[in-house]
């Protein structure tokens, strides 16, 4: 374990301090482009690679009340929805840094809560506006359009945050059979290319240049062209749509608009436009989710026949199969269960793959000891398995003797374990042809249930001929190369059988210590595909919400500063006098530093994404487009409207003009709504528990701002 460090005032809060130094141990996580971090421990000697905040929290000591509060609040956004965790560790410092400011100018911890609370709550109601609706994104799908069509567009932000290209983006292989003539898998191999840059003509130019002198990237571009093209104006809420008003599509690509100026109404009927606008420039965690998708979707059609139940992607019946050490050009997607096995197992699962195979499903532990939980043993009884013979052998070998009795029994060449099982049985059952398989993920099980007929039991004495499942492949996953093999000491197997609604994504990596994020990245992509397709709505992304958080929060601002009289009688009519008059003097300033906590976030996501020199700069840029919006009137018309151009967006001065270079970007709805939450309550939280030791006690509290360059209001 390591020590974030900060030196901590004591004289100050000391619980909103140590927020604020957990958080800025994760800045670096903040957008797209993420720097990885070496934590060091200094007792241990020992150092580790992350990327993520929760890999990164992990790794420090977390021991004090705050930091378990705050460990607890990002598992919990991770574990619901796998994204946002960058998000709310950077508020929960930015917002603390503003509570604590808050308490510094003398106002009451009471008004700061209720202040901060209401602000974000109307920020959240004012985002509204940025939604992008989701419909019937499954009825007309091209299975033929696939996600690595998109590679030639630049990885790009909207008009207020440009991204850089992804330097990891991977050209795609044709699908090929692998296993048998009905397994598709869907390889990603080839060499790393860097996409156009759109910052610079130059390099637009040799783009286009080598786009025209090669005909299949010519191809793959117009593929692009006529994706990126998706969006048109239909209508907004912001303004009266009329026939004179309107945009059409242009054979160049472009939007061209008759009449008055109006807002861009985005929606997204595409499912790769969907995609790319979540990948957030993660284009090869993306491919394997397309693919993974886009089997669902192929099987769900095969079954459902002409049946019109609409499709919906199972994100249960992903799973993963991870091989550290192994090339990444083996990373693929395809049908049925691939795990990993014992090298020992070769020449059983060479004598298997020929045939069918029965299977039974063990939903606990297949050990001699296991009993299902809330199980009470009688006291002072010994209970004896029925049918079992007395020897003179242990009881473990009279037990794995006795199971495999029942595989004998009905045949049973491949079981099915959830939990953990006793080595001395797969030694056993792998001797008399009989495969066992532990850790088995609860959605694998219940998949092989329903395509294979079998029934899941508790306890091998529950095994009857209705509980037996049938029609059951095991074959060896590919071919990997021998070296390889040698050194990962595993052998990788596919079960499958037909109609099993289950689909295994291969990861690999050559670097073992990249293992771990490169799932993590994989899920979160996953995840926000998922819920953006449940929820049928999305946010603009890149920064726009944020930035309508902030200009909305600002407003507000100023509106208490020039009307304090008719927002105390507005907020707080019931309630005393002293509260609204307090509430009158310092909404304005609890408003402010929650605005700034927006203004840092943006400035840091600018600054991580290499779109500014420092974050000061990115500050400035900020500032300016502020008081756009709010001169515009309307901050949310004025987000649409920057969107709505092509080559003069508000930060994004220099970048090519063509449309297809631009895709949209897209944020979840409920996932980023619902981190802002946690980071704000958090906050609270602890500003509240904690208020006691606030900069002292009665008149030494005073003393010390004094001393220390605060005014006292």
């Amino acid at each position: 374990m390591v020590m974030a460090c900060r030196v901590i005032n004591k004289r100050r809060h000391v619980g909103l301090q140590q927020l604020s130094s957990f958080s800025g141990t994760g800045r670096t996580f903040l957008g797209p482009v993420k720097s990885s971090k070496f934590i060091v421990d200094e007792e241990r000697h020992e150092s580790i690679l992350i990327s993520s905040v929760v890999r990164l929290l992990e790794s420090l000591d977390l021991t004090s009340a705050v930091g378990q509060l705050l460990n607890e609040a990002v598992q919990t956004q991770n574990n619901t929805y796998k994204t946002g965790t960058s998000t709310l560790l950077f508020l929960v410092g930015a917002w603390s840094s503003a509570a604590e400011e808050c308490l510094h100018l003398g106002v009451p911890i009471s008004l700061i809560v209720s202040v901060m609370s209401e602000g974000l709550n109307s920020c959240i109601e004012e985002v509204v506006s940025l939604q992008v609706p989701i419909h019937n994104i499954f009825d007309h799908i091209d299975i033929t359009k696939t996600f690595s069509g998109l590679e030639t567009c630049g990885v790009s932000l909207c008009p207020f945050l440009q991204i850089p290209s992804d330097t990891g983006l991977q050209k795609a292989h044709d699908l090929k059979d692998v296993a048998s003539p009905s397994l598709t898998v869907y390889n990603l191999s080839g060499i790393p290319v860097r996409s156009p840059k759109l910052f610079r003509p130059q390099a637009e130019d040799e783009a286009n240049k080598n786009t025209l002198q090669n005909p299949q990237t010519l191809k793959k571009s117009l593929l692009a062209d006529s994706c990126c093209r998706k969006s048109i104006l239909i209508h907004s809420r912001h303004f009266n749509r009329t026939d004179s008003n309107r945009w059409i599509n242009k054979p160049e690509g472009f939007l061209e608009q008759h009449g008055a100026a109006t807002p861009r109404t985005y929606r997204c009927n595409d499912l790769v436009e969907l995609e790319m606008g979540l990948s957030h420039g993660d284009h090869n965690s993306m491919k394997l989710v397309d693919a993974a998708v886009r089997l669902q979707f192929q099987n769900a059609s095969t079954q459902q026949g002409n049946c019109t139940i609409p499709f919906m992607f199972d994100i249960s019946r992903i799973f993963t199969c991870c091989l550290p050490g192994v090339p990444e050009t083996f990373s693929c997607v395809c049908p049925g269960y691939i795990t990993v096995v014992s090298i020992s197992n070769t020449t059983l699962i060479k004598e298997l793959q020929n045939q069918p195979v029965q299977i039974i499903l063990i939903e606990g532990d297949l050990t001699e000891n296991y009993r299902h939980l809330g199980f009470n043993k009688a006291a002072n009884i010994n209970t004896l398995l029925e049918s079992m013979k007395v020897q003179q052998d242990s009881s473990e070998e009279q037990w794995t003797d006795y199971v495999l009795q029942v595989l004998i029994k009905f045949n049973v060449n491949l079981v099915l374990v959830q939990g953990n099982v006793s080595e001395d049985l797969i030694e056993k059952c792998m001797h008399s042809k009989r495969l066992v398989i532990g850790s088995v993920n609860s959605s694998v099980m219940q998949a092989f249930a329903e395509a294979s007929g079998a029934v899941q039991v508790a306890y091998i004495t529950q095994v009857n001929e209705n509980c037996v499942g049938s029609g059951v492949c095991v074959t060896f996953w590919r071919s990997i190369p021998s070296d390889v093999i040698d050194r990962i000491n595993i052998l990788t197997i596919m079960i499958k059988t037909e109609g099993i609604n289950l689909v295994t994504v291969v990861l690999t990596s050559p670097l073992p210590a990249q293992m771990q994020a490169r799932e993590d990245r994989f899920w979160t992509c996953a995840y926000r595909l998922y819920y953006a397709l449940r929820e049928q709505k999305v946010f603009l992304g890149g920064g726009a919400v944020e930035f309508l958080c902030l200009s909305h929060l600002q407003i507000l601002a100023e509106q208490s500063l020039s009307k304090r009289n008719h927002v105390c009688s507005g907020w707080l009519h019931n309630t005393s006098s002293w509260l609204a008059s307090s509430l009158a003097l310092y909404r304005s300033t609890v408003l402010k530093c929650l605005a700034n906590g927006w203004h840092k976030y943006l400035s840091a996501l600018m600054y991580n994404t290499a779109n500014c020199s420092s974050e000061l700069g990115a500050s400035t840029v900020i500032q300016q487009h502020l008081q756009s919006a709010t001169d515009s009137g309307s901050p949310s018309s004025y987000i649409l409207n920057e969107y709505s151009k092509l080559n003069s967006g508000i930060f994004n001065s220099g970048i090519s003009n063509k449309l297809e270079q631009i895709p949209s970007i897209y944020d979840i709805v409920t996932p980023k709504t619902e981190a802002w939450r946690r980071a704000l309550d958090l906050v609270l939280l602890v500003l509240q528990t904690d208020s006691e030791i606030i900069t002292g006690l009665g008149h030494r509290q005073i003393n010390s701002q004094e001393t220390e360059g605060f005014l006292f209001l």
